[in-house]
């Protein structure tokens, strides 16, 4: 068991203002207090501590290397603590009533629709607000509880959050009309390794990237990428301008496009895999009945005939 604590947020608060401005004045001046009670708060921080934050000199404040780590935690830390404050307000008022949901581009053109069409007719009065986001900016949100609920690229392993397996999907090929490949079944890997590839961009796409470059390296290539887009649609008007070939959920068939061929990935490793994700510390009200709606729709759908058709 470590020494007590004797520190409190007034301290942290005079650490960090200092830290992120490296100047005491410009810091007791953000904090509404005098420069001498800031330094004598960084001092007491300091001695609790057991070691020197800062490096001062007379005309100079840096960051000592025991303050660089100290900051990253108690910034951590803030956020946190923030966190828990928004979720303890939710809690206290029920949060009944409104739900808010992310989604990435493969997920609102296969199941999500479907789901959300269910549930509004389930729970008329709780109101939905949508908004897109992509994989990997839907995880921090909802460590940050800034969504409920998330339909991201999987499969998430993520301490501190919960994920639902959604649907699984065919990675295709999109190609254009005229390409060589165009007329096949399917198609290897293998078979694209002198295509020019386009593909989304790091800001937007970064899980699915990591997903293509893997499939990729998987049969013995780096894709030769020369082109991105920040959209599906980019995308498919690069891939329909003949500018190179990409890859893609199936759910893709649901954009109607003459001047694209599909086809299918020939790879036992080519599955897509959308999941809903939410935080496991606190669910809303709101949230109980969606997931509720997800399970009751996934079990209906596994008992529905073969063949029958699909969600939306």
């Amino acid at each position: 068991m470590g020494s007590q604590i004797r520190f409190d947020l007034r301290h942290l608060r005079a650490f960090i203002a200092v830290a992120e401005s490296l100047h005491f004045k410009k810091a007791s001046e953000a904090l509404f207090i005098t420069q001498p009670a800031l330094s004598r708060l960084i001092k007491s921080l300091e001695d609790e501590v057991g070691a020197e934050l800062f490096s001062r000199t007379t005309r100079q404040v840096t960051l000592s290397e025991a303050g660089r780590l100290f900051l990253a935690e108690c910034q951590q830390a803030f956020t946190h603590i923030q966190r828990g404050v928004q979720l303890a307000q939710r809690a206290a008022r029920g949060d009944i009533g409104r739900i808010s949901i992310a989604y990435n581009d493969f997920s609102i053109n296969s199941a999500l629709p479907h789901l959300l069409e269910v549930f509004k007719e389930q729970q008329p009065a709780v109101t939905i607000d949508l908004t897109y986001m992509p994989s990997h900016v839907q995880v921090e949100a909802l460590r940050n509880g800034e969504i409920d609920v998330g339909f991201l690229f999987g499969p998430l392993h993520e301490d501190g959050i919960d994920t639902l397996s959604l649907s699984t999907e065919r990675t295709v090929v999109l190609l254009p009309k005229k390409h060589k490949l165009a007329h096949r079944r399917s198609i290897r890997m293998e078979d694209l390794r002198d295509e020019k590839f386009i593909i989304g961009s790091e800001s937007g796409w970064k899980s699915f990237r990591s997903f293509v470059f893997d499939l990729c390296l998987k049969s013995g290539y780096i894709p030769q990428v020369v082109q991105e887009a920040t959209s599906s649609t980019g995308i498919l008007s690069l891939v329909a301008a003949n500018m190179g070939i990409s890859l893609y959920s199936e759910s893709v068939r649901n954009f109607i496009r003459k001047d694209i061929a599909i086809v299918p990935v020939d790879s036992t490793h080519a599955a897509i895999e959308t999941v809903a994700a939410w935080s496991a510390a606190y669910q809303s009200p709101s949230l109980r009945l969606f997931q509720h709606t997800m399970a009751q729709e996934l079990a209906r759908l596994r008992l529905a005939p073969q063949g029958a058709e699909p969600a939306a």
